[in-house]
């Protein structure tokens, strides 16, 4: 490429980009010479447009990929498509276009913006869920799972979205609306598949013990989804109908039966499905249930509401009717459906007995002159050794003495067992869509099998009029016709429903190591040898669902015999939001219509705080603070008009250098510029300094003290910048002290050889060490230089930690009775206070006739010495 003194980025990265693609750069097989890496970004939904959260993420990765090859490791860096979804269903019918077809076109584009940004992905390893070389592998494993036992169908109250007329996993239903769409869910019962993820709990749980580099957020995150508790399993028996309750009790607090007013019952437990028909209020009250679902998000918010229902269970200790209540808050959505009410222990269960005229004991002693002030934050009050009153055969004892003497009585009259509760439930993996994975199961009149191996993939039902000729084992011969198919001559009719699309993006990263693979699953030996994925980069908004599910779907592997390994990553990075300012106004019916900031016009007061927005027509418009980059909020900023204005390495450079990754970013178009400044800066200073000079060897042992001090700074920034960048990933204080270097040596004026020979030396370290970050630029200023080999080939700089020890200057103050008397220049970093003091001795003789009463050391900054005169 021609040189140029003025930086064109578009020229630049054009050029880079296409060599890349003609030397397949990227492209990785298995070195077994070499380290293996594999690094992973959650791979995008094909919008057809990338957002700046994409772009974070995937910058991210990509500058960990490139640090880590030029350590020399083999770099595993692939990227694919969740493409399946109601997304695309959505926008085929309203374009009257194939979902398949909107689909692929999509990714043509942002694969197209993906290689804009100069990303070092393995394009041959590309991977798209929607693709049925990809889900009939999917399709296999399920019919393995079913076999195993580990899948299963079955009438359950499911969350339903009205909108999106589909089913939605818990996981998926955030404070009682649908997680896709903000609409309100509703309850409803109908035939489900479920994977038994609860018979993994258990090594789940105990498997984050052992995620050391994950973040800790995340694994509470994930162990408090999980649920664990230990406690003991309590009957209360409903003798007028001849059923017991069976009610679960965490093990420290079984004293807590001793106060109860009444039992909470939810309306989808079997006892009331048998009675509410009897009753007109119990009945209405359960239909108003039905339509509502409670969250724990929403649980604390909504008005406590009950009937009774007219029946009672008897204590299990002191044999009292205990009414029971059917209500509206009970978390149906963890299958518990009953609680006890403690309402001296808890500040809702006293609202509702009041509100109610339930009558209960208090157990606690509770001194009479802080009691109002306690009920109102009742759980903070109780102490474990709080001394309990007033409970029949128990008066003042312990918590803990009281459990014990409960235990022992409930289980010698049998009325308790131990049991470990999880609070996880099955994965509910039914959907009722058109663009998803068909479920591979067939039945007919209680005859239920799976669709054999040689008849899969079961193509979408919108993928077939775009796939169906690629694959010839679809075709009548083969036994299926449209919904049905032939299997040992009878005719069976396939399952309808879609499976959850989370399903088919716990298993891609594996795939990724073997994605031509066409005699299985995975290629073991190839799988084994890049898994688990080393570094994997996302957000932590997938902590409970995505990385939840992925940890289950590789232990599924693994018990099938696939994989090796026991988790599917090694390192976990959070990486922050993207926010930016957003605005709306409010229509007839207030519902926030949001704008683009765009035709927005601000007024901002000294502080960058805006105080008026309007748009281009003078109205007000409401600014709705920043928040996450969206769609639906419309406040995206295009990546393609910002890599168009500035070019694809200062939005990297500006991506990394602008905040911590796992910091939230305020988004600025103002601080664009500044990097876009520090990039030209660069490309200057490199053309200023290519000359016949600075092709003259570097001999540091000639170096004066300028250029000793100048090494010495490189040394220390290569040193700075490889903790930072390589170790600890603080890619924005790496960055900064790669700045601070350029600064430096751009107000060096040297004249000698050895002079230009020490800054094309330091460019050249500035250039590999910025590589990861800007590599369009530097692989050409690399070239600039006079270097041979392209620097995709070039290792990481190293540092010398012995000329830096050795060379480094302290100046350390000295004072003598607390009164300066000098600065003292030693040229290394470790010097004892007993060296100092023997130096300064030397150098004022007179203080040898002194008595030295104390030295007061502060490490290489300052050594006061108190003395007594004689």
């Amino acid at each position: 490429m021609k040189q140029e003194k003025v930086y064109h980025p578009k020229k630049v990265e054009e050029y880079v980009q296409k060599y890349w693609e003609t030397h397949k750069t990227f492209r990785t097989n298995i070195d077994r010479r070499k380290e293996k890496f594999y690094c992973l970004s959650m791979f995008p939904y094909p919008s057809g447009k990338l957002h700046m959260g994409h772009v974070r993420n995937y910058t991210i990765g990509d500058v960990i990929a490139r640090c880590q090859r030029m350590l020399g490791k083999n770099v595993l860096h692939p990227i694919g498509w969740d493409s399946f979804g109601l997304p695309a269903e959505n926008a085929a019918i309203r374009n009257n276009i194939s979902a398949s077809r909107w689909t692929t076109s999509n990714i043509g584009k942002m694969k197209k913006q993906l290689k804009k940004l100069g990303f070092s992905y393995d394009w041959s390893r590309e991977i798209s869920t929607c693709n049925p070389k990809y889900y009939r592998w999917e399709q296999w494993f399920f019919t393995k799972l079913y076999k195993k036992g580990l899948v299963y169908k079955k009438f359950a109250e499911v969350n339903w979205c009205p909108t999106d007329k589909t089913v939605l996993a818990n996981e998926q239903v955030v404070d009682g609306l649908c997680w896709n769409c903000d609409e309100t869910i509703e309850r409803k019962n109908q035939l489900q598949w479920f994977v038994k993820i609860t018979e993994y709990s258990e090594e789940l749980l105990q498997g984050l013990k052992y995620l050391k580099k994950w973040p800790e957020k995340v694994k509470t995150m994930q162990k408090n989804w999980i649920g664990k508790t230990d406690g003991f399993e309590i009957q209360f028996h409903v003798p007028c109908k001849k059923e017991t309750l069976f009610v679960y009790v965490e093990k420290e607090n079984i004293y807590t039966i001793m106060g109860i007013s009444c039992i909470y019952i939810a309306s989808n437990h079997p006892l009331v499905l048998k009675i509410f028909k009897k009753d007109k209020k119990i009945w209405k009250f359960v239909k108003t249930c039905q339509k509502i679902q409670i969250s724990e998000g929403v649980v604390s918010t909504i008005a406590k509401e009950g009937v009774f229902s007219n029946l009672y269970a008897i204590h299990p200790v002191t044999k009292e009717n205990i009414p029971i209540w059917i209500v509206n808050f009970i978390l149906v959505k963890d299958n518990i459906n009953i609680k006890l009410s403690v309402p001296s222990l808890n500040y809702e269960d006293y609202k509702f007995s009041q509100k109610y005229n339930i009558p209960y004991k208090e157990i606690i002693s509770w001194d009479s002159r802080n009691k109002n002030i306690l009920r109102r934050n009742f759980p903070e009050s109780i102490r474990k050794d709080e001394i309990l009153k007033d409970v029949e055969k128990y008066d003042v004892i312990t918590t803990k003495e009281m459990n014990l003497q409960i235990i022992r009585r409930l289980i010698s009259l049998k009325l308790a067992k131990k049991k470990i509760r999880y609070r996880l439930r099955d994965w509910e993996v039914s959907r009722q869509r058109l663009w998803g994975v068909r479920i591979p199961i067939a039945s007919n009149k209680g005859d239920t099998t799976t669709v054999p191996r040689k008849y899969l993939p079961i193509l979408s039902y919108e993928d077939r009029r775009d796939h169906s000729k690629n694959f010839s084992n679809l075709s009548d011969t083969n036994g299926i016709k449209k919904d049905s198919i032939l299997i040992k001559g009878k005719k069976l009719y396939l399952e309808k429903d879609t499976l959850d699309t989370f399903v088919q993006s716990s298993w891609y990263y594996a795939r990724y190591t073997c994605p031509n693979y066409n005699k299985g699953m995975l290629n073991k030996k190839i799988a084994n040898y890049w898994l688990p994925v080393d570094q994997y980069i996302g957000g932590i908004e997938h902590s409970t669902m995505h990385l939840l599910y992925i940890r289950f779907f590789h232990k599924l592997m693994r018990d099938e015999g696939l994989l090796s390994s026991d988790e599917p990553v090694i390192n976990l990075l959070c990486q922050g939001m993207i926010l930016s300012d957003a605005f709306y106004v409010l229509d007839n019916e207030k519902k926030r219509i949001w704008i683009s900031s765009d035709r927005v016009v601000v007024k901002r007061d000294r502080y960058g705080k805006i105080v008026e927005s309007r748009d281009h027509e003078g109205n007000p418009v409401i600014h709705g603070g920043m928040m996450k980059m969206s769609k639906s909020k419309n406040n995206g900023v295009d990546p393609e008009t910002i890599i168009e204005q500035y070019g694809a390495d200062t939005v990297r450079l500006f991506i990394m250098f602008i905040a911590p990754v796992e910091m939230n970013i305020e988004w600025n178009n103002s601080q664009m510029i500044g990097a876009h400044r520090f990039v030209k800066k660069l490309w200057k200073i490199v053309l200023d300094n290519v000359s016949e000079k600075s092709n003259v060897a570097l001999n540091i042992d000639r170096f004066n003290e300028k250029q000793v001090d100048l090494y010495v700074s490189l040394q220390k920034t290569i040193k700075k910048v490889t903790h930072d960048m390589i170790h600890q990933f603080c890619f924005n204080t790496a960055i900064s002290e790669i700045m601070k270097l350029v600064k430096k040596i751009s107000h060096y004026h040297g004249k000698d050889e050895q002079d230009a020979a020490l800054v094309k030396e330091i460019l050249n370290k500035i250039i590999l060490m910025l590589f990861p970050i800007i590599p369009h630029v530097c692989f050409v200023l690399w070239k600039s230089l006079g270097n041979y080999q392209n620097i995709d080939h070039e290792r990481w700089p190293s540092f010398d930690e012995d000329y830096i020890r050795n060379n480094t200057t302290r100046k350390i103050i000295l004072q003598i009775n607390g009164k300066f008397i000098d600065k003292i220049v030693f040229k290394r970093n470790n010097i004892s206070e007993r060296e100092i003091t023997s130096f300064v001795q030397k150098r004022y003789p007179h203080l040898k006739s002194c008595k030295i009463r104390k030295t007061i050391y502060i490490r290489s900054k300052l050594i006061n010495i108190l003395i007594d005169r004689k």
